[in-house]
């Protein structure tokens, strides 16, 4: 009786990370084929078996592919990451937004717009903004990104901070970030502030073959480290005494945790820029429906946080298009009240 029911427990999981699967690979087919230039699905299928002419290459393998993948790899990452934030600090709202990270990014992509000159207009009639200096504004972004998870991890580790108090540091740290960001701005031209809004927009159409395999490589590895420890996280869910007495370091694994989440997340943000709600809607969502077990809470965190990134992705560039919405808006506008719905729902059930 007892293998049976453990057997339909494991089958319910399996069967609903066999749904996501399913749902991902409809929703990245949906967003092969859509797109500036019109594209039938006879020709996305051809150009990607034996090739096609210049134009449907270009659309297909140096445009829609790795925005696609940045979408599928940024999204695993920001979800799983916010995973793994709120299990090792015990607290449903730790994420790489709550916890100052992406405002540390902004904050650097700041002085290398501004105060190093990474902005500028294009020299059309149009007068475009552009970012002239792309990688100096990503090592930027992603230096005081992991300075401010560092903060974060000594302030735990050498202030004797509770979990739910490096929360709160985390907030206060992301205050501190957004003021000298505020700061930095209004000494600023105004093209270069201009240049910063551009960036602050998370745009999936940013990243090219290189960063995309950066940031699979390193997701890769997390999600292969973050799989091998679900055993220690889920000790650490039922509480830092149980954990303990079953043999589990909680202060180094939640600080290596955090170190690792903080990773992925610097990287997301700075090749892709603001990007909200992933790291807390998507295991929130996923804890819902399939429960606090990491061994299938982590990769179904994973595959929502990726649906739910290409999904706003491909409605940010069709729902008015030719313009291309940025996707850090539509995820918040779509996160915003999805996540006061599941609170509200959380609360009526206690």
């Amino acid at each position: 009786m007892v293998s049976n029911e453990y057997s339909r427990y494991i089958g319910r999981k399996r069967g609903v990370i066999f749904i996501l699967v399913l749902l991902l690979i409809i929703t990245a087919l949906w967003a092969l084929n859509t797109g500036s230039i019109a594209l039938n699905p006879v020709q996305v299928l051809k150009t990607l078996i034996t090739g096609g002419n210049q134009v449907e290459n270009v659309a297909i393998w140096n445009i829609r592919l790795p925005r696609i993948l940045a979408g599928l790899v940024a999204g695993a990452g920001l979800s799983v990451a916010g995973c793994v934030m709120q299990n090792n600090l015990r607290n449903p709202l730790a994420s790489p937004s709550t916890l100052g990270i992406s405002n540390a990014a902004a904050f650097g992509a700041n002085v290398a717009i501004i105060l190093l000159g990474a902005g500028t207009i294009a020299n059309t009639g149009a007068g475009q903004v552009i970012i002239n200096n792309p990688y100096m504004v990503t090592i930027l972004a992603f230096l005081f990104a992991m300075l401010a998870a560092l903060l974060i991890v000594c302030l735990a580790k050498f202030g004797g901070f509770t979990p739910e108090a490096i929360v709160l540091a985390g907030v206060a740290l992301g205050s501190l970030f957004t003021a000298g960001t505020t700061i930095i701005q209004y000494f600023a031209e105004d093209v270069k502030v201009a240049a910063v809004v551009f960036w602050t927009f998370g745009d999936l159409g940013r990243a090219a073959w290189n960063e995309v395999f950066i940031m699979l490589v390193l997701v890769t590895m997390a999600l292969g480290y973050f799989f091998l420890k679900s055993w220690d996280y889920n000790a650490i869910s039922s509480g830092e005494e149980t954990a303990r007495g079953l043999g589990v370091n909680v202060d180094r694994v939640r600080m290596a945790g955090m170190l690792v989440a903080s990773l992925i997340t610097a990287v997301a943000v700075s090749f892709l820029g603001i990007i909200a709600f992933i790291g807390l809607i998507g295991p929130q969502i996923m804890r819902r429906i399939i429960g606090d077990d990491h061994r299938f809470l982590i990769p179904s965190s994973a595959l929502l946080g990726s649906l739910i990134l290409l999904a706003a992705d491909t409605v940010a560039k069709t729902v008015i298009a030719p313009v291309v919405l940025p996707v850090g808006a539509v995820t918040s506008f779509l996160g915003a009240p999805l996540f006061l719905y599941l609170l509200v729902r959380g609360y009526n059930r206690k």
